[in-house]
């Protein structure tokens, strides 16, 4: 008995190179582009003592003000047991503490030190040069294009949402 084959794909498939027109393609640029700016910005934070997965721990930290750790983990896209790790290591480097929450000694909320904020001004500094580094290729008016387009991919409307 023959397996059912089925037809031909006719659409372009995923190769993630310049050009590529499969329906992967929006999602496999966006990945190289986090990649490179992921990369560009560790170099940013390395003098610093801190890496990307701490630093967008202090992010929540100083939009949200004391958050607590299982919000810091969804926050973040990070486990509880990687966040847990993160807010371990900014203990350690003074840079943020954990309290415990009256009426419920389980839960912890995390607080940014001011240490903690001086580092995260420092961040912002050093990330300067290597933003500009970033947006080298575009245009005087493209950088902010592009952050206004990533920003409605990355936080589409309900009428956009899927």
């Amino acid at each position: 008995m023959a397996a059912d084959v089925p037809d031909r794909v006719t659409t372009s498939r995923a190769t993630a190179r310049p050009g590529d027109t499969s329906p992967f393609a929006l999602g496999l640029l966006l990945r190289q582009a986090h990649w490179r700016a992921a990369s560009v910005m560790t170099e940013a934070l390395r003098p610093l003592g801190i890496e990307l997965r701490h630093f967008a721990v202090l992010i929540v930290l100083m939009d949200r003000g004391p958050t607590v750790q299982r919000d810091l983990a969804a926050a973040t896209g990070s486990d509880k047991a990687g966040v847990m790790r993160v807010v371990d290591d900014l203990e350690r480097k003074g840079l943020a503490v954990r309290r415990t929450v009256p009426g419920d000694r389980r839960v912890r909320v995390v607080e940014i030190t001011p240490q903690g904020i001086e580092l995260f001004d420092a961040a912002h500094v050093a990330a300067e040069p290597q933003a500009a580094r970033l947006a080298a290729g575009l245009g005087p008016d493209e950088a902010e294009q592009l952050k206004e387009l990533l920003t409605r991919v990355a936080y589409p409307t309900a009428d956009d949402a899927l």
